[in-house]
């Protein structure tokens, strides 16, 4: 099955776009970040899309530029935190190399802030970020072919555990 090389998945504060881009680098090959793809359609950031246009309307969005990388991207794929919300995305990520980079919210707090531009955090975001991982973490371990965990591990050492759940080697 054509497409990317790996595909990252993934609350905020996991460290996909750290993570995507090094593991990009290692691989010899370009890193597409679905979030960028979507701004870039929308023309605004996420965080205004979100507030202008509504929850519905970005995940249309995403689930477009997901779609557009997955089938036609053969590098590094980051997905946006809520891609994996969408049925379609879910099924179009069924056999793929699909990795699920965990993080604690403690580490989240630690990487982001959580004070940060993200519109589904905007209030009580500590709280807010527990319910989206209660909803979110069976449906990243669903798309996921390795789960890799990133408390306490520098990003190479992330970057590295990848290449090994994936058995890939670099360029």
């Amino acid at each position: 099955m054509p497409g990317p090389a790996a595909v990252l998945v993934g609350p905020p504060g996991a460290g996909k776009s750290t993570v995507g881009a090094l593991l990009a680098e290692r691989l010899g090959v370009t890193l597409r970040d679905t979030d960028a793809d979507v701004e870039r359609t929308a023309g605004k950031s996420v965080a205004d899309i979100f507030v202008e246009d509504g929850e519905p309307r970005i995940r249309a969005l995403e689930a477009a530029a997901v779609r557009a990388a997955v089938t036609g991207h053969d590098g590094v794929v980051s997905l946006g935190g809520g891609a994996v919300l969408d049925a379609g995305t879910r099924a179009l990520l069924a056999g793929r190399p699909v990795v699920f980079l965990d993080v604690a919210l403690a580490e989240a707090v630690h990487r982001v802030g959580l004070d940060t531009a993200r519109p589904l955090l905007a209030v009580n975001p500590r709280q807010r970020w527990r319910v989206l991982m209660e909803e979110r973490r069976p449906l990243y371990t669903e798309v996921a072919r390795a789960v890799v965990q990133t408390a306490d591990r520098t990003p190479d050492e992330v970057v590295q555990a990848v290449l090994d759940a994936l058995e890939l080697r670099t360029a």
